[in-house]
């Protein structure tokens, strides 16, 4: 019986990663630690990257994910200070603040006939500069910010091998995300009209499907799903907020976009990779005899290299013919 090619590549990758986590657990690194910490940082990435596919394969390219991940860690904290729960910012100052964000992009996009990657650079720009202004306004404070850590998202701890594995419940939502999407994609006629309207818009338009509608949903949920990771981040990661909190993981996770194709079962899998890369410069900063041995500076280094290396690996994708290119009925 012939395996399939995703399973067959599956069983090289966990094979792969058992044989590195053994290496460095030989050099004193902790591979539960190192797991732990490569989920948490891998979340907010499949949530960002998996809502990109979603809405590239629409016809929509909306590069400010950066922009989206820094307005949502602010809103997102300050929702959870409001409503005293930080589920509730999560979802309040994240999914509707990104899904508003979201859909006003769309909107821009499509009825607005805006230069789409033109309009993602001026909203990461917007990001950085709104951020800060934003904390001031709010706490007084440019630049930090620390919150009740009651408002701290728990995580879930799972009995593995003698100890306990600390999994967050976003980081469940985030991989049930990527099924229902690649479900919704490949599997229903929603997911057929999304691919059209990337693909060849003009042949839903002549369906009687709206193709504007169908890219501003597209857009919303992407904006949404953004959203979460961008609050998740001081929420259920860092227990606390900077101004410069997401480090560029929006443009990370527009990597692991490209390097995924648009497949959102590739963009959870190049968001572990690259989240694995990142727990390993965090769990490397942190281990005695280790730290000591290796830079600094290089082990920050490290999940930036990997995204550069991943994209010079991955050479070119095939992307939607229609992508970012605003729908004009003849």
């Amino acid at each position: 019986m012939k395996i399939p090619k995703k399973l067959s590549w599956f069983i090289i990758g966990v094979a792969a990663l058992i044989g590195i986590l053994f290496s460095l657990s030989m050099v004193g690194i902790e591979p539960r630690d190192l797991l732990e910490t490569t989920f948490m940082a891998m979340t907010p990435l499949i949530l960002a990257a998996v809502g990109e596919c979603l809405d590239e394969k629409a016809g929509v390219v909306n590069i400010g994910l950066e922009g989206i991940f820094l307005i949502t860690a602010v809103t997102g904290v300050y929702w959870a200070e409001i409503v005293g729960d930080g589920v509730g910012g999560l979802i309040i100052g994240g999914a509707i603040m990104g899904g508003l964000i979201g859909l006003f992009f769309g909107i821009i996009s499509t009825y607005g006939k805006a230069a789409q990657v033109v309009a993602g650079m001026g909203l990461n720009v917007f990001g950085l500069g709104f951020v800060p202004f934003l904390m001031v306004a709010l706490w007084a404070f440019p630049g930090i910010h620390m919150f009740d850590p009651k408002l701290v998202i728990r995580t879930i701890d799972i009995p593995v091998g003698g100890g306990l594995f600390r999994l967050s419940p976003i980081t469940i939502f985030a991989i049930i995300v990527v099924i229902v999407v690649d479900i919704i994609l490949y599997r229903t006629l929603l997911g057929l009209r999304i691919q059209a309207a990337g693909e060849k818009p003009e042949a839903i338009d002549v369906a009687g499907v709206n193709v504007n509608h169908i890219r501003i949903l597209a857009s919303t949920i992407c904006g949404a799903l953004t959203g979460i990771g961008g609050a998740f981040m001081p929420l259920g990661w860092f227990g606390g907020l900077v101004k410069e909190i997401t480090a560029g993981r929006g443009f990370i996770a527009l990597a692991a976009v490209v390097f995924a194709g648009l497949d959102p079962i590739l963009a959870a899998v190049s968001s572990f990779i690259f989240g694995f890369s990142e727990g390993l410069a965090f769990t490397v900063m942190i281990t005695p005899g280790v730290k000591e041995v290796v830079p600094h500076y290089f082990i920050k280094m490290i999940p930036y290299i990997a995204t550069i290396v991943a994209l010079a690996i991955v050479g070119s994708k095939r992307f939607p013919k229609a992508l970012g290119k605003p729908y004009i009925r003849e």
